[in-house]
């Protein structure tokens, strides 16, 4: 299959997306049809509807030592149940010929390029159709869900500071880094579960305090498992001091950001 075009989204890595695209809310995506392709004319009337699938390629589901599709026949859902479930089962994204299938919201076509939000599809993602959302036809309510429970319960309400607005409004400012859609993502769902996320716990003598580490910085938070509240403190950079006197060694091109950071909210 050729791809029509490719989707360009803040959401570069797979830790940064949702596991369905409707828990994205706010962020807007971009599909860019090919050119020379009679495309102008294949989206007439388009902009009627609320909603469309999008049919893509999991570009990034490949096994490293040999560059073919690595797929899973049994994987682990991020939550509802512990147990490794088939994958036609499931809709992760290790499947056999690496298509995916998301609901999005349209918000408006402008040529070639198509908007939308609510969606869970990465950056750079080939896509290979396009169609219609059709409710009275693509909608099943009553429709038994097999393995899944519904799962809505145990939704976290996940809140910032106001040190942790202007640290991560920064950070979006002069860096695009999204850390207030990261941290709800992330945290929204099982906020304290080490096992499947970059997550550490210290202890002090008043609560339990967690960090969560999103490339090279750091999250901090507090859980209240009570009222299901998790309440984001701030942002830290992950480099030690140490770290931070060797400009020499800068890994990943961001030393320099992480000293303007420190220096504008007075850390280390």
């Amino acid at each position: 299959m050729t791809p029509i075009g490719y989707v360009r989204s803040e959401q570069v890595y797979r830790y940064e997306t949702p596991r369905q695209g409707v828990l994205a809310k706010g962020n807007i995506s971009t599909i860019e049809l090919l050119p020379n392709k009679n495309f102008e004319q294949a989206v007439k009337n388009l902009n009627g509807f609320d909603r469309i699938w999008v049919l893509y390629n999991f570009h990034l589901n490949t096994n490293p030592s040999n560059g073919k599709p690595g797929w899973k026949p049994l994987v682990t859902p991020p939550r509802h149940t512990s147990e490794k479930i088939g994958v036609f089962a499931t809709r992760a994204p290790y499947r056999p010929n690496q298509i995916g299938m998301s609901c999005v919201k349209l918000e408006k076509v402008e040529g070639l390029k198509i908007f939308i939000s609510e969606s869970d599809i990465l950056n750079g993602s080939p896509v290979i159709d396009i169609k219609p959302y059709l409710p009275y036809s693509d909608s099943f309510p009553d429709s038994a869900t097999g393995w899944v429970k519904s799962g809505l319960e145990n939704i976290y309400e996940v809140k910032f500071s106001k040190k942790a607005i202007m640290q991560t409004d920064w950070l979006k400012t002069k860096a695009k880094i999204n850390l207030v859609n990261f941290a709800r993502l992330q945290l929204e769902f099982n906020p304290t579960d080490s096992t499947r996320k970059r997550i550490i716990q210290l202890e002090s003598k008043t609560k339990r305090i967690f960090i969560l580490a999103y490339r090279t910085w750091r999250i901090f938070y507090t859980v209240d498992e009570a009222d299901k509240k998790v309440s984001v403190k701030g942002t830290c950079s992950g480099y030690t001091k140490e770290e931070m006197l060797n400009f020499a060694i800068d890994k990943y091109g961001d030393k320099n950001l992480h000293k303007m950071f420190n220096d504008e909210f007075n850390l280390q």
